[in-house]
């Protein structure tokens, strides 16, 4: 099983952190459905920021499933470490440093993927985080995720990797784009093989895992020690369940019911309230709640006419409203997969994975 510091993992199943995505309730559902370890969204290591109502949710982990781990995100050594610092004071366990996030607002400011362009900034953040943490009685690991490369002509995932382990650095994610290729084409799990040949440390091979199978080949081609897994889980949480009974016993397990989707979203979405609050909660369910439905009898008009809803109380009725209705039509969830006869509709490629 996957070690992170004294942390023994019960399988390699992950979480990719994404912003605005895996919040504390989503967390905790992948992790009931099979996932052993999820990261949470990026807290920014500006100071100024950590009293925001924004960053003060993010650091959130009340009942939270143990380990827990922040990723934070900057370009000043000095801030990430206070950042790191401040983090494990609020019950972090495991800091995870973002250097992988695509998104424009982030890489305009030097930080996430934009770090690759800089080793030598690189080395001295990785330094700077493991030594205000990681050191120590009480020491907290540090993790990193990167991408493998700024783009194709600049790919440096073997040299950051190499600097990440001399750093201390106790677990290394890549995602297989480079950041100019943001989430178009095939990931690279070549690249991801070599960073794995080439270190000592925990390697966790991301992009592009959708099915059981695909998980498996990756895990295969790679070498990896784990797989982490972001935009696939969106509307579909069970992936983790799926994937997990099926790297255990070569088998598939059947489409969930419609019952059995209806049951877990409205468990996420009585969370989903009770952790944004009436007005938040609502707005910030609707993403949650067109994922689910995706490719559904009916769904384009549903959102619609869901999106409207100003209410927790409305929005959950009309919720168990549809899925009675898709109960009527049908038991379980039908979707293919060209690997192997199963899988959901392909997420949307829109939200940004760190």
């Amino acid at each position: 099983m996957p070690v992170i510091g004294k942390h023994v993992l019960r399988n390699n199943l992950f979480v990719a952190p994404m912003a605005g995505v895996t919040d504390r309730p989503f967390r905790q559902l992948c992790k009931r459905m099979g996932a052993s370890y999820a990261v949470s969204e990026m807290v920014a290591s500006n100071a100024q920021l950590w009293k925001s109502e924004k960053t003060m949710r993010r650091a959130n982990h009340d009942g939270e499933v143990e380990p827990i781990a922040v990723q934070i995100a900057g370009a000043d050594p000095a801030m990430l470490a206070q950042a790191a610092q401040y983090n494990v004071a609020h019950g972090a366990q495991i800091i995870d440093i973002n250097m992988g996030c695509p998104a424009k607002k982030v890489c305009n400011v030097a930080a996430g993927s934009a770090l690759l362009q800089n080793e030598a900034l690189v080395a001295r953040i990785l330094e700077a985080v493991v030594r205000a943490v990681s050191t120590g009685p009480d020491a907290v690991p540090v993790t990193l995720k990167i991408r493998t490369g700024w783009d194709r002509e600049h790919r440096n995932a073997l040299t950051i990797a190499r600097l990440a382990e001399q750093a201390g650095i106790s677990m290394l994610t890549v995602h297989g784009r480079t950041r100019a290729d943001l989430y178009h084409g095939q990931a690279e799990y070549d690249t991801i093989a070599a960073v794995k040949a080439s270190v000592h440390i925990p390697v966790v091979a991301n992009g592009d895992i959708t099915t059981p199978h695909k998980a498996r080949e990756v895990l295969s081609i790679t070498g990896a020690d784990a797989i982490m897994i972001g935009r696939a889980a969106q509307g579909r949480p069970w992936l983790f369940r799926e994937i997990g009974h099926f790297l255990a016993t070569g088998e598939v397990l059947p489409p969930p019911r419609i019952d059995e989707i209806q049951q877990w979203m409205n468990e996420h979405l009585q969370d989903h309230y009770a952790f944004y609050g009436e007005f938040t909660g609502v707005r910030t369910a609707r993403k949650h709640i067109g994922w689910y439905t995706r490719g559904l009898s009916g769904a384009n008009a549903f959102r619609h006419r869901m999106n409207t809803l100003d209410s927790t109380r409305e929005q959950l009725a009309a919720v168990n409203a549809f899925f009675d209705a898709q109960k009527a039509r049908s038991e379980r969830l039908v979707y293919v997969d060209d690997e192997s006869g199963k899988h959901d509709t392909p997420p949307d490629t829109d939200r940004l994975a760190a």
